[in-house]
């Protein structure tokens, strides 16, 4: 049943809002951080379509926030985009949204919410996981692993996640990941762009990726390569990964 739409000033000026925890957050993160300028119609656009309002995390970033590069561009925080050729995609774009707000439209599966630079693809489940062939619960945070090219429940919320993906724990979730040398190979990709990796991550012959060749190519084509290899080595299709 599709409640009633919310206006735009309704999901804005509320008691409370999120932004200000938002900027404490990135004050104390310990690991490098870029936070974007927001593009005023894509977070407008993006904050309408979700219909959740300034106090959430989530209609904080995409309101006020073009989005992040955590850990010098490894991770890819969408949210209301930056609004210039060769910058971060806004969260509406991300997920397909409509060009105007449809109320019957939903973000399928669920929606992505960040990439990473080896196209690992963090994303928060819809109302039915089950039905979409995702792990964990409504609500909840999931990890698409580029190394098994599985949906992997992560059993938090979005507030929660970002708050961890800011922390310093995020080096441990990566550690079997990167290589010497990893900082400067993602820096030097665009936000449009990833790091493809061969042998690719999921065999046997990559298990030590410090002895991977590698280099950078639009992340289009990383998504595109995994999801089709997903289905010829018999794992479940990964369904939308996010458009870029």
């Amino acid at each position: 049943m599709i409640g009633r739409m919310r206006e735009l000033t309704e999901l804005i000026e509320v008691d409370d809002p999120a932004w200000p925890e938002l900027q404490t957050l990135f004050a104390g993160s310990p690991i490098p951080l870029t936070v974007f300028a927001p593009d005023p119609h894509e977070s407008a656009r993006g904050l309408l379509q979700l219909q959740v309002t300034a106090r959430s995390m989530l209609g904080g970033l995409t309101l006020n926030c073009g989005g992040l590069l955590v850990d010098d561009g490894w991770v890819r925080v969408f949210g209301g985009g930056s609004g210039q050729n060769g910058s971060l995609p806004s969260l509406a774009q991300v997920n397909g949204f409509p060009e105007t707000f449809e109320p019957a439209w939903q973000a399928g599966a669920g929606l992505v919410v960040a990439h990473d630079v080896l196209g690992g693809v963090f994303a928060l489940n819809g109302m039915d996981p089950a039905a979409a062939g995702r792990p964990g619960q409504p609500g909840q945070m999931i990890y698409f692993a580029p190394d098994t090219l599985q949906w992997e429940a992560l059993g938090i919320g979005h507030s929660a996640w970002l708050a961890w993906l800011l922390s310093e724990r995020l080096e441990g979730f990566y550690s079997a990941l990167r290589w010497e040398g990893w900082r400067e190979e993602a820096a030097a990709a665009g936000p449009a762009q990833g790091i493809s990796v061969f042998p690719f991550l999921w065999t046997k012959e990559a298990k030590d990726v410090s002895t991977t060749s590698r280099r950078t190519v639009p992340m289009a084509g990383i998504l595109g390569i995994a999801t089709d290899f997903a289905k010829q080595i018999g794992v479940e299709d990964p369904g939308f990964l996010g458009l870029v």
